[in-house]
């Protein structure tokens, strides 16, 4: 469902992009090229002055819930993946190539390229470094915690680059749906 904010800002959405139907978005939202959004999602950008942006190649799993507060924004950039339930609120700027696993919050914060945010972990009002783990249940709240992160090992990118590639291939394989 697609929705009007109360300012009048309509979500834009690349012809390229599979989005479920009962996903939900509302405002200005801008979605990117092959990116997949999931049943369930919710996408919301109505409170003044706020936006969404999802760069290409992104997936949106089901029931993942994004929401940009007055006078912010969540960038998310290319070839990210937000798994099932996760929630991301703005402010907020997750880099390219970056996983957020299920049931995660990240709100009011800065993921570098290539970060990883396993399961059930909070990151909040923080800067992740680059190509960083975020492990499960891991509460990231300040910049001594941030500063601890260790490298994401070569497994748990691996998996993530797993996850884009499989999302990717389902918007190609719905977007031909009714085709033949």
């Amino acid at each position: 469902m697609l929705n009007w904010n109360p300012e009048g800002d309509y979500p834009e959405i690349d012809k390229t992009a599979y989005i479920d139907p009962t996903a939900v978005m509302m405002g200005k939202v801008k979605i990117g090229k092959n990116v997949f959004i999931g049943p369930g999602a919710v996408l919301r950008a109505d409170e003044p002055k706020s936006s969404i942006i999802i760069n290409d190649n992104c997936n949106v799993q089901d029931k993942v819930i994004i929401h940009a507060l007055e006078n912010t924004s969540v960038l998310i950039e290319e070839n990210t993946s937000l798994t099932h339930g996760c929630i991301i609120h703005g402010p907020c700027k997750i880099g390219r190539n970056s996983f957020v696993g299920f049931g995660s919050v990240v709100f009011g914060a800065t993921l570098g390229q290539g970060a990883i945010i396993k399961h059930l972990a909070l990151v909040e009002n923080a800067d992740v470094p680059p190509y960083t783990v975020v492990e499960s249940r891991q509460v990231v709240n300040d910049k001594d915690a941030a500063r601890r992160l260790e490298c994401a090992d070569k497994e748990i990118r691996l998996f993530s680059k797993n996850v884009l590639k499989t999302n990717l291939e389902l918007v190609k394989r719905y977007k031909g749906q009714g085709k033949k």
